[in-house]
């Protein structure tokens, strides 16, 4: 089974710089989505028919235009909740929780603090209430996926320029050790599983100072998934081409039967 994440920056956005011809190339089972930015009615395009995908969940913020997360699959989950755990998770369209029959898949869009004390405030009540829903999951015989833009940078290797960062929000201190926090309870970063020592892979950067160009980025999208579930990762990857956000896919291959 084949998943991309992708903080897509406006769904309709990556849709004209390629996705659809990315989704071809990629051939993936499940493609999950935050920051969607749109209607349901234009997230559901006709195109993810023709490309195999029968299955449409969405969880749209209140805001128009804000946020959203949206999971495209070709098999349907034998349950949906939109907004798992209820306040930000729901108001500001951050999480969709899908059950299927052999695994569950978390989508997150975790908040950023970046435009000031009160937003980074949030991020902390949102990165405490995903804890305590999610430290259950960790005993579960059942895999847990889980997936998103978490917006931490968790250790130096996933960021170009550390000691510069040290105080903005994405690289605080306390956001690290909450990382740390939430991997000890028996989760694992399914990219440091395959590349525990690889520097220089980013998954964001900033559209400012041609950050690309020269890969000056931070690796702030993830896949989780339990600690003794490692075993069913095959493949990992963070995909550079096409340009499609300022984000870029993050694939995870793995064996669930």
């Amino acid at each position: 089974m084949k998943v991309i994440s992708l903080n897509c920056n406006g769904i309709r956005s990556s849709i004209s710089k390629g996705l659809f011809d990315y989704i071809r190339h990629e051939n993936p089972d499940i493609i999950c989505f935050q920051e969607t930015k749109a209607p349901e009615s234009e997230i559901r395009h006709e195109e993810w028919n023709r490309l195999g995908f029968r299955y449409i969940y969405t969880c749209l913020a209140e805001k128009p235009g804000y946020s959203g997360t949206a999971v495209v699959s070709k098999q349907e989950a034998k349950s949906f909740e939109s907004g798992f755990g209820g306040g930000i998770f729901k108001s500001e369209g951050r999480s969709i929780f899908l059950e299927f029959s052999n695994f569950t898949l978390w989508n997150l869009y975790f908040p950023s603090g970046t435009s000031g004390d009160e937003r980074q405030k949030i991020k902390y009540k949102f990165l405490d209430a995903f804890l305590k829903l999610v430290v259950p999951f960790a005993k579960k015989k059942k895999p847990l996926i889980i997936c998103g833009d978490v917006n931490i940078a968790h250790t130096e290797k996933d960021i170009h320029n550390p000691k510069g960062n040290i105080k903005n929000s994405g690289f605080l201190p306390e956001e690290r050790a909450w990382m740390d926090k939430f991997l000890s309870q028996g989760f694992a970063d399914c990219f440091r599983t395959f590349y525990p020592d690889l520097k220089d892979v980013y998954s964001w950067w900033t559209y400012r100072f041609q950050a690309r160009k020269n890969n000056k980025g931070w690796r702030i999208d993830y896949f989780f998934i339990q600690t003794k579930q490692i075993d069913k990762i095959e493949e990992m990857y963070i995909s550079n081409e096409p340009v499609l956000s300022d984000h870029a896919p993050v694939v995870l291959s793995l064996q669930i039967t």
